[in-house]
């Protein structure tokens, strides 16, 4: 390290200081003193230096320290430890050791990086046993770990097959990265299941598809079969017959279940005389069977076409049932709790007939959502009460006006495009009450009635999510105009559709108001990964609160149970189980709160994807575009010591790194000690010597 001393003051100001200290030193020291005149003279040398010292700092001097370290070159041994390397990648570890230890001697810094970051710098721990390969996710780790530092080369040994994340071929590096190729580039004889295509949630009751794409090599007049199982007994089965050495087709199956929670499928090929392994012959499919359809009622006072046009935009979405219920057609209102409804639609309801309003106030007792639509033959009085978010003070008359609808742009509860919506300004007039419309604290304005070109801050569509029951008003009826103008206008019902669909689904939601919860933090975990249960617990008032203990139970397909205790702390609000084998879990957790139980379940997947039994050919040619694109070498196993004897005649230089700060000299804790300790010989002499 450097230092060089910079003055903020004219150098010649230290004749001050040097002045300060003798003239200081004069004043004390100069008569005689009883312990003689040697010793005056050290004890005014001491605390001459002193004053002059201190005079010097409050000159305020910098020092500027430049220090250097040299940064050698460093090289990087990528190892790819998927089980699809294996045996070839064991085969030359032995060289790859033997070439860092002889880097090292040249004067490289080593490392060592697996695809799973358990090397820790050692080529003795690797173990081929990982079940996925993302080359280019590990070469960007090395190159965050090495940020800004001398690494000029990475040595990556791989066979070049990736099946998680994207190819490194085409990612760019700040270093040179050289292939070490392993593997068999030559097809083998295999048949397999490349991939199964299904969708990840099927509804209860229905039928629904599964895709498994097949593929084979050099099996050209064989055949097999390719089933469909469930817990070991075959749905469906479909005859393969390869008929040309390079095979691919798709085969369609079809399956429903009757019963709810995620179901476990096997897609499952036969035997092929020759074919080099069967253990990708197999693949499991998780589905998720759900009876997850909201309920829907639909009341209506008598045959309109708005209910046509409500009941088109409902079932658009297959997340819905409906019902529809058409009191002057059945006169028998639904009696209450026929069906647990997640969304009441009342279209003329409240009404001046009576029809439906006791069923009403037995909705709003049960807190279910309700989106009433007004309407000519309306209660507009009784709706008032009944809706608590928008109220009419209507004309007695009972007259009504035509009105159209403006976006409210403030309105920010749903995510709506307001340029689109500006086509409703454009589209036919409802008619609502006329009268003073106000809404309760809480109510916001979707739409806004305009009357002609008159804007008006009437409101036309309000929602209130704010309280146990959301509401919603529609204050007008003509919705079946608004579909039918915008298709003719745009070939399209896009608008009017979106807002009323989101509106209902905002509606029919349900919210999580449990106060205990725990719950996998995915629904789907890899075979060998830990499964993390994160848990919520909450007061009255929904406050988190801590310090519970928490029983665990998972089952598994066979039955078989584990029991897990933990408490739950603000520290550690999640808990960690490993060691599961793949298959569907399903677990329950319980806790007591103010004494009593509460109690939670679920289900989470465990798989066991086998990425790297889809493909075990060698993807040399990978490996020979990412070394071409990064300035590095393909490297054949037998040619390793030669690029090593390379590396070393080329040797890159190493690197001076230097680092330069500034600080005010005054700073400096030596100085204060220096300091101390003149002062202190000069009082300890004097004291010694009888001095004051």
């Amino acid at each position: 390290m450097r230092s060089e001393l910079i003055f903020q003051t004219p150098y010649w100001f230290i004749i001050f200081c040097v002045l300060a200290g003798l003239g200081y030193a004069f004043l004390l020291y100069q008569p005689e003193a009883s312990w003689g005149k040697k010793l005056n003279y050290v004890l005014a040398a001491f605390r001459g230096i002193t004053v002059a010292l201190i005079c010097f700092l409050l000159l305020s001097p910098l020092v500027r320290r430049t220090e250097t370290s040299v940064d050698k070159a460093k090289i990087v041994f990528a190892i790819d430890n998927s089980e699809s390397v294996g045996k070839h990648g064991e085969a030359v570890m032995a060289q790859v050791k033997q070439a860092a230890g002889e880097l090292a001697a040249s004067g490289f810094e080593v490392a060592f990086e697996t695809l799973d970051g358990a090397g820790d710098g050692n080529a003795d721990s690797v173990r081929f046993d990982q079940h996925k390969t993302d080359l280019a996710g590990m070469l960007q780790t090395i190159r965050s770990n090495f940020e800004g530092r001398n690494l000029t080369d990475v040595v990556l040994l791989s066979d070049g097959i990736v099946n998680q994340g994207i190819s490194p071929a085409y990612s760019r590096f700040p270093f040179r990265v050289s292939t070490l190729a392993v593997g068999d580039s030559v097809p083998k004889l295999d048949i397999r299941i490349k991939d199964v295509v299904s969708n990840r949630i099927a509804y209860l009751g229905n039928e629904f598809p599964l895709r498994a794409e097949v593929v084979a090599n050099g099996l050209q007049g064989k055949a097999t079969t390719v089933s469909l199982k469930q817990n070991g007994r075959v749905i469906q089965s479909q005859q393969v017959i390869i008929d040309r050495p390079d095979f691919f087709k798709a085969f369609d199956f079809k399956a429903s279940s009757a019963q709810k929670g995620v179901q476990h499928y096997t897609i499952e090929l036969g035997s092929v005389s020759g074919e080099t392994s069967g253990r990708n012959n197999r693949k499991d499919v998780y589905i998720d069977i759900i009876d997850g359809r909201q309920k829907i009622l639909l009341m209506a006072l008598a045959p309109h076409p708005d209910i046509k046009s409500i009941r088109s935009v409902i079932e658009a979405n297959d997340n819905y049932e409906m019902d529809i219920n058409i009191l002057s057609i059945s006169n028998t209102p639904l009696p209450a709790g026929t069906k647990p409804y997640d969304l009441v639609i009342l279209h003329q309801i409240p009404n001046v007939l009576g029809l439906g309003n006791t069923q009403v106030r037995k909705f709003i007792d049960s807190k279910i959502p309700l989106f009433f639509i007004l309407g000519n033959q309306s209660a507009v009085s009784l709706a008032n009460t009944l809706n608590r978010s928008l109220f009419i003070n209507a004309a007695a008359n009972n007259q009504v006006d035509k009105v159209t609808a403006r976006y409210n742009t403030s309105f920010q509860q749903l995510n709506l495009d307001a340029e689109s919506l500006k086509l409703l300004e454009r589209l036919p007039p409802l008619s609502v009450p006329f009268g003073e419309y106000n809404i309760s604290s809480g109510t916001e304005t979707i739409l806004y009635q305009k009357v002609g070109t008159l804007n008006t801050n009437k409101p036309l569509l309000v929602l209130n999510t704010t309280g146990e029951q959301k509401t919603a008003v529609l204050a007008g009826e003509g919705l079946w105009q608004w579909r039918q103008e915008e298709f003719a206008q745009t070939n399209k019902q896009e608008v009017v559709d979106n807002l009323f669909q989101k509106l209902i689904q905002v509606l029919s939601v349900k919210e999580d108001r449990r106060k205990f919860r725990v719950y996998p933090i995915r629904a789907e975990f890899d075979a060998g990964e830990q499964v993390s249960f994160q848990t919520e617990i909450y007061n009255d008032i929904y406050e988190p609160i801590f310090g519970q203990e928490v029983k665990l139970d998972l089952i598994d397909e066979k039955g078989k149970t584990k029991q897990f205790t933990y408490t739950h702390t603000q520290e550690s609000p999640r808990f960690n189980v490993s060691g599961l084998d793949d298959g569907v879990y399903r677990y329950s957790a319980t806790t007591t709160l103010k004494g009593r139980q509460e109690k939670v379940s679920g289900q989470f997947v465990i798989r066991n994807a086998d990425l790297e039994l889809n493909n075990t050919t060698a993807d040399f040619g990978m490996l020979r575009d990412l070394a071409g694109r990064s300035g590095g070498t393909f490297i054949a196993p037998a040619a390793l010591n030669n690029f090593i004897q390379k590396l070393k005649s080329d040797r890159p230089a190493d690197r001076l790194d230097s680092s330069e700060d500034m600080v005010e000299l005054i700073y400096m804790k030596w100085l204060f000690f220096l300091i101390v300790l003149l002062l202190g010989a000069e009082w300890g002499l004097r004291k010694y010597h009888g001095g004051y």
